[in-house]
């Protein structure tokens, strides 16, 4: 990590400004705020938040692919003054997501350990990112102008709706919202595999909710998920479906009208898993149980997952997972080998959240 660069102190209002965006896909309103920014302060430090996830609807681009966008948009002088730094989300733990904020900005403004120079946090006017403003009150922070028009979700939704819709936006829309780099890296992404893939999500989360479309309000579901873990191993399955397919996953699925919540999640065990674990050890086991709720957590909508935690007793021999067919290819993962970019939906941070996991994964 490199300090901030020599330039004179007494030209910039800060040494250092903070920028916290997902960048799903970096559009011409965040260029706004590291514009500002860069006038204001020697560097600029670029916090990606959603690194290391899936790719999904909501977050179609790895992390190398939005720095790469980023740096497009800007000359190697500006580029000298930006640091572009990987995020990871904490869903349900603010503090860990604010303690790895603090951390990554003092590595980079501060590597050698001295004083903290003089730091704000920058963002726009209006939406997530002021949010973030009122989370850092050792640092000054900066409102910037909201550019109106833009919207990144309004922008994902016009690329996926269907190749054609795609093709038209990039043709005849897209200069209005993105700068010509990131437009030339969205149409190569375009002509790949994953955009294929996100494409038929699309199709079939728009089937989705034309099933709901006549329902007096929008629905809410309620799954269970199972976080069994035994001597450092957690019980996942891979996804032989879309949404997510391929990912690996917690065990679980939708409650039956009659089901009590554990009932469920033991059923999902039993039936679709065939978890060699007799049920009353599996409930002797049981050391924890959470609602998560995170708004944007499921593709289907709003959907809360009850989640159990059952710590079996550390043993030599894993328990054994007969094959069911039809059912989920279910396996023992190590703790040490879990990848974020691997898992379904929310499914790390669930596990995050029993576990204690650490929140960084990876330097800058």
């Amino acid at each position: 990590m490199t300090d901030c660069p020599d330039t004179d102190r007494d030209a910039f209002d800060f040494d250092c400004l903070v920028f916290i965006g997902r960048f799903q896909p970096p559009h011409l309103g965040h260029l706004a705020v590291i514009h500002e920014a860069l006038k204001r302060a020697r560097q600029v430090i670029v916090l990606v938040g959603s690194s290391w996830q899936a790719r999904s609807l909501r977050n179609p681009w790895r992390f190398d692919e939005r720095r790469a966008m980023l740096r497009s948009a800007f000359d190697d002088e500006e580029n000298r003054r930006l640091a572009v730094v990987p995020l990871l989300d904490a869903l349900y733990n603010n503090d860990v997501w604010v303690r790895d904020v603090q951390r990554k900005v003092r590595d980079i403004a501060s590597p050698q350990g001295a004083r903290l120079p003089r730091i704000g946090l920058i963002g726009a006017s209006r939406g997530q990112s002021s949010y973030y403003l009122s989370l850092f009150p050792q640092w000054e922070s900066v409102s910037v102008p909201l550019v109106e028009g833009i919207s990144a979700s309004q922008i994902r939704e016009r690329l996926f709706r269907s190749p054609s819709s795609a093709d038209d936006y990039l043709s005849t829309g897209a200069a209005h919202d993105l700068p010509p780099g990131v437009v030339a890296a969205v149409r190569d992404f375009c002509a790949g595999d994953h955009y294929r893939q996100l494409s038929e999500e699309q199709r079939l989360l728009d089937q989705y909710r034309s099933a709901w479309a006549q329902a007096p309000y929008p629905p809410i579901f309620v799954t269970v998920n199972a976080v069994v873990v035994q001597s450092g191993h957690v019980l996942l399955v891979r996804r032989t479906a879309a949404p997510g397919k391929g990912l690996l996953a917690l065990p679980g699925g939708f409650i039956n009208s009659h089901e009590r919540l554990l009932d469920a999640c033991l059923r999902e065990l039993r039936e679709r898993i065939r978890l060699k674990v007799p049920e009353p050890v599996l409930k002797g086991s049981l050391r924890g149980q959470r609602l998560f709720d995170e708004p944007h957590r499921s593709w289907r909508g709003r959907t809360l997952a009850e989640a159990f935690y059952f710590a079996l007793t550390p043993d030599q021999q894993l328990p054994r997972l007969k094959p069911v067919k039809g059912g989920d290819h279910a396996r023992w993962v190590a703790l040490a080998d879990l990848d974020p970019e691997a898992l379904f939906e929310d499914h790390f941070f669930i596990i995050q959240d029993f576990l204690g996991l650490p929140a960084d994964f990876g330097g800058n």
